[in-house]
This record gives C-alpha cells, sequence and structure tokens, in this order.
C-alpha cells in the first residue's frame, strides 16, 4: 500500500524537524511549515517518514493511504 504524509495545519507550528528527518520529501516554506514532494513515498524513505511522523511535537503529521477512501461503501 503506498503511503503520503498529511499535516494537520491548524497543530502544525513550523518547527521543521520532518524537514530535518525526511530532506528528500519535505521542503519548508518562508515560515517553517512543510511542503510535501507529490505522490507516495518510496519504500527506501518509509522509516524516516515513520520517524518525522514519531518525533512530531505537536503530533502534527500522520502518514496516510495514497489511495483516497471511497465514499458510501
Amino acid at each position: 500500500m503506498a503511503l503520503v504524509l498529511r499535516v494537520d495545519p491548524i497543530r502544525c507550528d513550523g518547527y521543521g524537524m520532518c524537514a530535518e528527518l525526511l530532506p528528500e520529501h519535505v521542503t519548508l516554506d518562508d515560515w517553517g511549515f512543510p511542503i510535501f514532494q507529490p505522490g507516495p513515498i518510496p519504500p527506501e524513505l518509509l522509516g524516516h517518514a515513520q520517524r518525522a511522523v514519531d518525533v512530531c511535537p505537536v503530533l502534527a503529521l500522520r502518514l496516510a493511504s495514497a489511495t483516497p477512501a471511497r465514499a458510501g461503501r
């Protein structure tokens, strides 16, 4: 299953730890908030992505399925 990073923009305080741990997939805007590369996280980076989720000080990151859930099922 392909996974992507999702951020809760209300919760995120722009610490930038996600970009430090996963620079191949995350850059920061001018205020320190994450910008993710489009598409799923490559399998070889999933461990780094999980670590970025785990160390987020405000729990704003999560790994989610890259395919949206279908409504009505």
